[in-house]
């Protein structure tokens, strides 16, 4: 996702798609119209076919690589996302959250 200086959403894009064991990340393609939109910031997301939300050790790596890169292109990368089938894990907040439907 891509942001602008307000913090508002300007663009959602699929930068990857994965296999069912993995999925391929750089920084270059992950940056590349985040430069070119002018984005102030990004967030990072992502899901497993498995429904879990715990970071792998190549989570972890990306996750660092991406946020250097951000540094280097001065565009932030706010959080790194994994959407999990009944929680998510936050990189900024350094743990995994259950996501609850309010039934009204």
């Amino acid at each position: 996702m891509h942001l602008d200086t307000r913090s508002r959403i300007n663009l959602v894009e699929l930068v990857s798609l994965g296999t069912l064991t993995s999925s391929l990340v750089h920084p270059r393609e992950t940056f590349r119209r985040a430069v070119m939109r002018n984005s102030a910031c990004i967030i990072v997301a992502h899901n497993y076919p498995s429904g879990e939300a715990d970071p792998s050790t190549e989570d972890i790596k990306v996750t660092r690589l991406l946020h250097e890169a951000g540094k280097v292109l001065g565009i932030d990368m706010l959080d790194h996302i994994i959407l999990g089938r009944d929680s998510f894990y936050s990189f900024k907040e350094g743990k995994e959250q259950k996501i609850s439907i309010e039934k009204h």
